[in-house]
């Protein structure tokens, strides 16, 4: 018998409060999604085991209030990450505009706990919005002047884009440590 190598990344989920984080590491993790809003207290973490290539991956995904009161927690949360999953939300709204305008803040407080890491960006909720009405050529710029790994559209209610997004951070990781 071949033994197998295994591998254990913390991946921390972090965004605005009411933009999706838990729904979309629900659906990924479990194939679920909950209609009604529960605010993430602190935080909770995940976890969910995956094959890559014969190898055993443990992913634990920290999921991260995004209130403002939670703020003073956040460095401890972020400790040990490997890499970020950024989530904001699509809705034509001022809470949607809002989680855009954050997007910067959040890389920054990252990194300065965590150093550079790879980091998706996901732009959630797009079962809300017509595709016109997304906002591209500002997510566009906003990922290449900080070099995010990517940018997903994403539905934690349909499934649009999330396994898509998920993978590409966990093969990121995996073709990084292995």
């Amino acid at each position: 018998m071949s033994e197998e190598r295994g591998f254990v990344f913390k991946i921390t989920v972090i965004g605005d409060g009411a933009v999706g984080k838990t729904s979309l590491i629900k659906k990924y993790t479990q194939g679920s999604f909950q209609k009604d809003y529960i605010k993430t207290l602190g935080a909770q973490f995940s976890k969910y085991d995956e094959k890559i290539d014969g190898d055993n991956c443990k992913l634990f995904f920290w999921d991260i209030a995004g209130q403002r009161e939670f703020d003073f927690m956040r460095p401890t949360f972020y400790k040990g990450s490997k890499a970020a999953i950024i989530v904001f939300s699509q809705e034509n709204s001022e809470h949607g505009k809002e989680s855009i305008t954050s997007i910067s803040e959040w890389h920054d407080d990252i990194k300065k706990y965590c150093g550079e890491l790879p980091i998706v960006l996901l732009g959630n909720k797009i079962d809300l919005v017509k595709n016109q009405n997304l906002n591209d050529n500002i997510i566009k710029k906003i990922v290449k002047q900080r070099k995010f790994l990517g940018y997903y559209k994403t539905s934690a209610k349909t499934g649009a884009g999330v396994y898509e997004a998920f993978q590409t951070i966990i093969k990121e990781l995996y073709n990084k440590f292995k």
